[in-house]
Formats: structure tokens, C-alpha cells, sequence
């Protein structure tokens, strides 16, 4: 079931009995500040079919992101198509469960999703985007060698694009 493995963390598909565990960040109204809502229970059901969906259509999608030292779902973090403006991209995007933030978690799963990217998916490009008011985001994108792309508008707020070229 692992996509992808790190020292302290595997990332494997999202299953429909992941929801009760990805509420407790995709429904918390901290770690959910930057989007226009916490998700309801129905809204991290369809959240993670909408990822089962992509795996089959693009062979990738967010991940659950597995902390191997007690087998513990602490999050997920993967690569999503997402339109932005005129732009179909590979989007590499995360959330993690708020006690195990700051520790570098986010940047740990981002970096083998941005590695898997490049030599699985063979992307020659892959993007992050967030609310320019979402500097913690933008921190662990910059960590994972992403710099500034564009800014464009979305829901009447400013968005911030940073991408990361294939080397």
C-alpha cells in the first residue's frame, strides 16, 4: 500500500475509513484558516473519493501521510491537478493534523511528492499554491527549492503560485 517512504513517514492511497482521522484536521477551524471553511464529515467523505477518483485518472492525488513510529495518520500530502487561471498544474498540497505541525512533517512528505513528481510522473514542473496570508505554506515550499511563479485572484483573495523545475 506505500506510494512513497521516508525515513519517518510512508505515504499510501486515502481510504473512506481515513475519514474519521482526516477530520481531525480537514475539520479544524485552525488548521483550516486559510480555506473558506472547516470541512463537515460529508465534506472530508467526498474529499478523499475525489482523491480515490484521481488516482484512477491521473495515476496520483493526495496521499495519507503515515508517521511509521506508532503507524499514526497524521495528515495527507500529494500531487493534485488544479486549474489555476488559463493553467492545468500538478499542484503539490498538504495538511497536517495541527499536533504534529512544526516539525517537519509538511516538508518531509512534500519533497519525496515533489521527487516522485519528477522521476515517477515524469512532470517537468510542479507548482504550490496558497493564500498569500498562508506563510507557513509558502515556507515548506521554499524548503522544497519552489520560488515564486505568479499571483493571481481566487474567492476575491490574493493567491500565491511557486513552482520547482525539474533539475
Amino acid at each position: 500500500m506505500k506510494i512513497i517512504e521516508t525515513e519517518r513517514l510512508y505515504l499510501r492511497k486515502l481510504i473512506i475509513d481515513d475519514k474519521k482521522d482526516l477530520m481531525k484536521v480537514l475539520s479544524n477551524l485552525e488548521s483550516m484558516k486559510f480555506y473558506p471553511h472547516p470541512f463537515s464529515e460529508k465534506e472530508v467523505e467526498s474529499w478523499i473519493q475525489w482523491n480515490i477518483e484521481n488516482y484512477k485518472k491521473y495515476k496520483h492525488g493526495l496521499w495519507a501521510v503515515i508517521l511509521k513510529e506508532g503507524e499514526i495518520l497524521i495528515g495527507d500530502c500529494g500531487i493534485t491537478m488544479q486549474n489555476i487561471g488559463d493553467e492545468t498544474i500538478p499542484e503539490i498540497g498538504f495538511h497536517i493534523i495541527k499536533e504534529y505541525c512544526n516539525k517537519g512533517f509538511a516538508t518531509e512528505a512534500a519533497l519525496v511528492c515533489k521527487e516522485y513528481a519528477f522521476k515517477v510522473l515524469n512532470y517537468h514542473e510542479v507548482f504550490s499554491y496558497t493564500t498569500v496570508r498562508n506563510i507557513p505554506s509558502q515556507k515548506v515550499a521554499e524548503k522544497i527549492g519552489m520560488h515564486v511563479y505568479k499571483y493571481f485572484e481566487k474567492n476575491g483573495e490574493k493567491q500565491i503560485v511557486q513552482v520547482a523545475n525539474k533539475d
